[in-house]
This record gives C-alpha cells, structure tokens and sequence, in this order.
C-alpha cells in the first residue's frame, strides 16, 4: 500500500522536465528585468547627477540654447543648453518618417497586394540587403554622396538636417517596409473578398478596406522606424554638421542627441560637469525610447481591440 501511494504521489519525468523549464524561463526572465532595471538606474543617476549633484536648473538644460559644457556663462551658469540637440534629433527623426512612409506603404501594397510573387523575388532581396548594411557605411556613402548633392543644390556646406533626414529614411525604409507587410498581411482574407463581392475594384479594396484594416500595424512601424533613427548615432553624425545650433534651416549644420554623445563621451571625465551633462542627454534618449515603446504598445491594443 504504501508503495502505491509512493508511486501516485511521485512526480513523473514529463512533470520534473516542466518544473526544470519553468525555472530556467523564470531565470531567463528575471536575468532580463535586473538588466533593464540596472541600465535605467545606472543611466538615471548619472544623468540626474547634473542637476543633483552640479545643481544645473533643469529648465535651464531643456530649454538653453548654448552648449559649452567646460565654459560658465554670464548667469554664472553653465553653458548646457541641450534645446538645439533636442530640436535636432526631434526634427530630423519626424522628416525622415514623413518620407519613409509612403514608400513604405508602396513596397508593402506592391508585395502584398499587386504582385506577391515579382514582390517577393525583387524587393524582399532589396530590403534584406538594405537592412545588413551598417550604420558606418550609410554614413559614409551620405557623407561623399548626399553631401556633395545638397551642397550643389540647396548650396551651403551641404551638412545639416537635410543630409540627415535622406540618410536616416534609408536607412528606416526597410524597417517600415517589413513591418507594413506584415501588417497587410494580417489583413483577413474575407476583408479582400467581401469588397470585391460589392463590386469595389481592386484599388478601392486596397485603399478602403485593406488600409484602414491595417492602419494600427501600419502606425506601429512608423513609430517603430522613428524609434530607430531617434537612436541613431554613427550615420547622423557624419552627415549632419554636429554644430550645437538650433538650425535656421534644413542645409545649416546642426546636431542631435546621439551626435554630441558620440563625440563628446570619450573626451570627458567621468564625474565632471562635462561627463555628467552627456549622461543626461543619454537620459533623455532612454525616455524617449521609453516613450516610442508606450506609442507602440497602446497602438498594438487599439488594434487588437478593432
């Protein structure tokens, strides 16, 4: 009897490689919580140290206009205004998803829609290639490239916004692209056959039906494409002039967050003013790819609700 009840009451292998799994995915898991916490509070309290610790107003930060972070002003402040970085990152980064967009939407409606087979065997080989180039070879292809070409057009030194937002919407494109395939895709099929069944032609499926349906996959890419080129660093910085100036207009130099991070990290000392006013602006872009992933997410809900 008693060796009944032992072997009822003992786990089965099948029972003990589950527990085993569930531990380890647990693992797995609070592993990636503790980094994402410690990158947050590490980041956070050096670039708070700025205002804790070297008492820069933060007003004064987020809406000053001269950066100089080793000279003092004639406030008695430091000069670390980061509005002309903020405005650059912010500008270049809506320009290059304004242009993205539609020719994202136009590979997506091509390959889905009009022609999946040519789709697929011509563009799909495109946008891989596109997406395994890195973020140097953009950059230098813009900067002996689209330099010379807004330089002999627009006139100016040819770095500035307008350099950036070409380079960064190539470099988005495939982004968007792949995700707005997916996107129509998920479309039912029943949407496309119901229409057609009204009468609607082929256009006006695409256009009434298979768009709207697909509108909230089709903002998640945008904001996923405006996530990546808010973040990027090395392209941006060789084509966009890195001139700590709130730009006048797109063929002036200018800079973004990531540009001036890049530069100005490995010149400074850890502790310093100067090193603590870059851990800021390194905050500011973590919240604000906090802040794409919240967009990204409340727009994946309203879909889902839809």
């Amino acid at each position: 009897m008693e060796n009944l009840k032992e072997v009822l009451t003992k786990k089965s292998k099948r029972a003990k490689m589950e527990q085993r799994g569930r531990m380890i995915s647990f693992f797995c898991i609070a592993l990636i919580v503790l980094v994402v916490v410690s990158i947050f509070y590490f980041v956070a309290s050096k670039g708070l140290a700025t205002f804790f610790v070297d008492k820069v107003n933060i007003f004064d930060f987020l809406f000053g206009t001269s950066w100089n972070p080793s000279q003092i002003g004639s406030d008695g402040q430091p000069m670390v205004g980061a509005l002309p970085m903020i405005i650059g990152s912010f500008v270049v980064t809506f320009l290059s998803a304004i242009i993205a967009t539609p020719f994202a939407i136009g590979a997506a409606v091509f390959m889905v829609e009009i022609s999946p087979k040519q789709g697929q065997k011509i563009l799909q080989p495109v946008i891989e290639l596109l997406v395994g180039i890195p973020s140097v070879v953009y950059g230098f292809i813009g900067l002996t490239v689209l330099v010379p070409f807004v330089r002999s057009i627009f006139g100016g030194t040819g770095f500035g916004i307008l350099a950036g937002t070409f380079v960064l919407f190539v470099m988005i494109l495939p982004t968007v692209t792949t995700m707005t395939v997916d996107a129509l895709k998920a479309v039912p099929r029943h949407y496309r056959e119901a229409s057609l069944a009204l009468g609607a032609t082929r256009w006006q499926t695409i256009y009434k039906v298979v768009l709207r349906a697909a509108v909230p996959g089709i903002l998640t890419s945008v904001v996923f494409g405006m996530a990546r080129a808010f973040g990027e660093a090395l392209a941006i910085q060789m084509v966009i002039g890195n001139a700590a100036l709130i730009p006048s207009s797109l063929v002036t130099p200018a800079s973004t967050l990531t540009s001036i991070l890049t530069m100005g990290i490995g010149n400074t000392i850890m502790g310093t003013l100067e090193n603590n006013v870059l851990w800021s602006l390194a905050l500011i872009l973590l919240l604000m790819s906090l802040v794409f992933n919240i967009l990204i997410r409340i727009i994946g809900k309203k879909g889902e609700l839809k």
